[in-house]
């Protein structure tokens, strides 16, 4: 059983982000949550890699890997709502069972012969579909282990790290599972993955306390309803927009730079500066108002999204990259804070929930249009336009409502965090 730190402990913490996984029950939760959540990084690449080897088409590789991710997308938020109500143990060991069962179905049909094509786009469906809230479920757990504020906010920045690196080590734990095996046995590896961590993570203290309002949840206290939310999630759109357009720009400028194998680096530079930001956002103390934090990280990413538009040098449009990767993680963080914050506790992985589909709904359509974009013109007018529509819509911040919602408490040296 873990052991709360005594006050002592918890003050010589205070100055680290790290000082939240001391906290009763959060590495129970946490460490389990994480291989739970590495199926989704690792799940695409292994899904397309499978269906790609199975039919011989990237075509149909790509029309499998679209049905995963837009029926990921549309489903999330009711995922998320059937977790308020029905609580994390039944909700998410329903759907990792169904996630699993589906990987697994989509194994046995890559090595199966006659298959019709239709089908594995259609078990793709499905695997996206069930695949469960694990990072909307686990910040909702970190909101019920710690208190708001600076405690609260280390325990969101923490979990947006590591997110971000299983986002860079999950395709590469993938492909080599493939490389040294086949994509068959990396969808295998992806079913025990988010079968085991949801099972683990569901089975924590803090997790079964999460019961779940065990009905409908007044349509007032729904994320949508309630004031100023649409607003962040329009920003929220701007800063996904950044995002989508970054991951076609770098392996696009790799290629007219003869130098395809650096698209990677580029990459890991970006998730790297967002990992580093996301870490260092976690151990400032910050006093500014929650809705002009917000605003000031938008403003910020747009400009380093303007400024790396105009770099054709290789090297310093990498490092210019991780300056515009520095800034997601605190964007997404302080938009968890501002869900957390404005949202009832009853729908809270459904808000969370609602943060991520945006930030992803962003990525699509500027990677989408960045692609167009970048085929006819080239990279930098790609970059320089969503860095401008981030700015545009950075004043969508709802900075007044904000003020008169409970704020995040600002850092005592007395304490580890204030409510």
């Amino acid at each position: 059983m873990a052991v709360a730190p005594t006050a002592a402990a918890a003050h010589h913490w205070s100055f680290s982000v790290f000082a939240v996984l001391l906290l009763p029950g959060a590495l129970r939760a946490f460490l389990p949550a994480l291989i739970g959540r590495s199926a989704l990084a690792m799940g695409g690449l292994a899904l397309l890699l499978a269906v790609q080897e199975s039919t011989g088409s990237y075509t149909q590789a790509g029309f499998a890997t679209a049905a995963f991710g837009i029926a990921n997308v549309v489903a999330a938020p009711w995922r998320a709502r059937a977790v308020d109500r029905a609580g994390q143990r039944i909700a998410l060991n329903t759907m990792a069972t169904g996630q699993a069962s589906g990987f697994t179905a989509l194994a046995f049909l890559a090595r199966a012969e006659g298959v019709a094509d239709v089908w594995f786009s259609v078990l793709s469906a499905v695997i996206g579909l069930t695949s469960p809230p694990l990072g909307a479920a686990m910040r909702t757990i970190w909101a019920s282990i710690t208190t708001p504020g600076d405690q609260r906010t280390k325990a969101f920045s923490i979990d947006a790290v590591a997110e971000d690196l299983l986002f860079v080590g999950g395709p590469v734990v993938i492909t080599a599972v493939i490389v040294v095996s086949s994509p068959s046995t990396g969808l295998w590896v992806t079913a025990a993955a988010v079968s085991l961590g949801t099972a683990a993570m569901t089975s924590s203290a803090s997790s079964g306390a999460l019961r779940g309002t065990g009905g409908s949840v007044a349509r007032g206290d729904r994320p949508l309803r309630r004031p100023g939310f649409v607003r962040v999630l329009v920003v929220i759109l701007g800063v996904g927009g950044v995002l989508g357009a970054a991951e076609i720009a770098a392996p696009a400028i790799a290629a007219q730079h003869d130098a395809v194998a650096a698209s990677g680096w580029l990459l890991a530079a970006f998730a790297g500066g967002s990992a580093l930001g996301g870490l260092l956002y976690g151990h400032l103390n910050l006093k500014g108002g929650i809705g002009e934090r917000l605003f000031a990280l938008c403003v910020s990413m747009g400009l380093a999204s303007v400024l790396v538009s105009r770099l054709d040098a290789l090297v310093l449009f990498g490092a210019c990259l991780a300056l515009v990767g520095f800034f997601l993680a605190p964007c997404l963080i302080t938009g968890y804070l501002i869900a957390d914050t404005i949202v009832p506790e009853t729908s809270r992985t459904e808000a969370s929930t609602w943060i991520n589909t945006s930030l992803n709904l962003g990525a699509s359509l500027a990677a989408a249009g960045a692609g167009i974009i970048i085929d006819r013109s080239g990279v930098w007018p790609a970059l320089l336009l969503v860095g401008v529509i981030a700015l545009a819509l950075a004043p969508a911040v709802p900075v007044t409502q904000l003020r008169k919602a409970r704020a995040p408490a600002v850092h005592s040296p007395d304490h580890c965090e204030q409510g």
